[in-house]
């Protein structure tokens, strides 16, 4: 596996040697501090041009940067929007382990994007030579009254969902509703009480990465067993588990922040889940007179 002098080395010559490529900055984790290096960390690399299209119609020029396993063009994707012209980017798996996020952006988009990075090369003194952001803007963020607020609600509506879809043994259905509706919602409460505990000045990582580090075992591991296996009992008993924690730390968190939380939503979307579970499969009404 090349080594992180052998990587930058090659990136900062290719740099150097074409005409075409003005600046050259790497960002990521490998310019944040707090985030520990290892040997899955990719190479999150900007070319500054002054157009993409020459670069795009021949990229054979990507081939001396190693023997690639596979590789994606996210900016070709069918189900996202880009400006090929002025950004397009190809992502490299090479067969010696290391991997390298590469992009081709004009100055345009260069100055919207610019955050934490560090400048490699830089040939018309095109970028500030001070990171424009720092690792602050990771960092989790205090909500607002209205966005504690419609994080609870959300919570509590969509286990409507799970509940039904879970009596009408839709196993798929429920699996999404829980993981990419109502789990969000666990999490974000999560990652507030790591902000409260931490005066917002820490970051709990993409998807909340690094959990473990700011809460205590006994959250992480309900946090943990809120995963279940796709068997209608199982997600019973681990939805309930989520509500328990959502309702124990947005509590919590109500009070660290003065902030109103509707207890009365929140017993009757768990007395409703509960109900629900007891229903039988020929069940004709909800609620029965």
């Amino acid at each position: 596996m090349r080594s992180e002098k052998e990587m930058l080395d090659l990136i900062i010559n290719t740099a150097n040697e074409d005409p075409r490529i003005r600046a050259a900055y790497l960002e990521g984790s490998r310019v944040n501090p707090t985030v520990q290096a290892d040997i899955f960390q990719d190479y999150d690399v900007v070319y500054v041009v002054e157009e993409t299209k020459s670069f795009r119609e021949d990229p054979s020029w990507i081939d001396r940067f190693g023997k690639r396993l596979y590789m994606q063009y996210p900016e070709d994707s069918a189900y996202f929007p880009s400006d090929v012209e002025n950004c397009y980017g190809w992502l490299m798996q090479f067969a010696d382990g290391n991997r390298l996020d590469l992009h081709v952006c004009t100055m345009e988009t260069v100055k919207r994007d610019l955050e934490l990075y560090r400048v490699l090369v830089d040939k018309d003194n095109l970028l500030p030579s001070e990171p424009v952001k720092t690792e602050e803007i990771y960092w989790v963020k205090k909500p607002t009254p209205e966005q504690f607020h419609d994080t609870c609600n959300e919570f509590w509506w969509c286990l409507n969902n799970v509940a039904k879809g879970l009596w009408r043994k839709e196993i798929p259905y429920v699996m999404d509703m829980v993981n990419i509706y109502v789990r969000p919602m666990l999490t974000r409460i999560v990652e507030w009480k790591i902000g409260v505990d931490n005066h917002f000045s820490v970051s709990a990582g993409k998807c909340a990465k690094y959990m473990e580090r700011y809460v205590s075992e006994d959250i992480y591991r309900r946090y943990l067993a809120t995963y279940s296996s796709a068997e209608t009992e199982a997600i019973w008993d681990s939805v309930l588990g989520m509500c328990d924690l959502f309702h124990e730390i947005a509590a919590e968190l109500s009070e660290a922040m003065e902030y109103p939380y509707d207890d009365t939503e929140a017993e009757n979307g768990r007395a409703y889940l509960e109900h629900v579970r007891r229903l039988p499969e020929d069940a004709k009404e909800i609620y029965p007179d």
